[in-house]
């Protein structure tokens, strides 16, 4: 039971990393993102989604804590918190240099990183409440 809960919660993490990617690319894309002063418009190629994927997976992995009387959007919205975080404070200053919350992308960088990770945390927590109860 265990690794059918590190496998469902992984793959969760996969897809939820797709789909946030996909999101992230698209606004850029789009200009939605440059419309709010934001600096972020990746390309979509697969040494860019690559470690979007894995990483989304690591971070599924958060699905396995125990949270009880939580519903599934809550668990998705509390646990994109973490690669929120992580986003905001470690890769936007120490390893992609644009500063604290990556506020040098734009002023409002830390709202769009919280909204795509949110994406990120809802679909792998609908993926997770879709598996399980098949």
């Amino acid at each position: 039971m265990l690794w059918k809960n590190l496998s469902l919660a992984f793959t969760a993490g996969c897809l939820g990393g797709l789909v946030n990617s996909i999101a992230v690319w698209l606004f850029g894309a789009l200009g939605i993102n440059q419309a709010l002063g934001v600096s972020l418009a990746p390309h979509f190629t697969p040494a860019w989604l690559y470690p979007r994927l894995v990483w989304g997976g690591l971070w599924g992995l958060l699905f396995l804590l125990p949270l009880k009387g939580l519903t599934y959007t809550a668990r998705g919205l509390l646990l994109s918190l973490g690669p929120t975080l992580g986003q905001l404070l470690v890769v936007f200053p120490l390893k992609a240099q644009q500063g604290l919350f990556g506020l040098q992308l734009g002023y409002l960088t830390p709202l769009l990183v919280l909204f795509f990770n949110a994406v990120w945390g809802i679909v792998a927590a609908y993926w997770l409440k879709l598996t399980r109860e098949s």
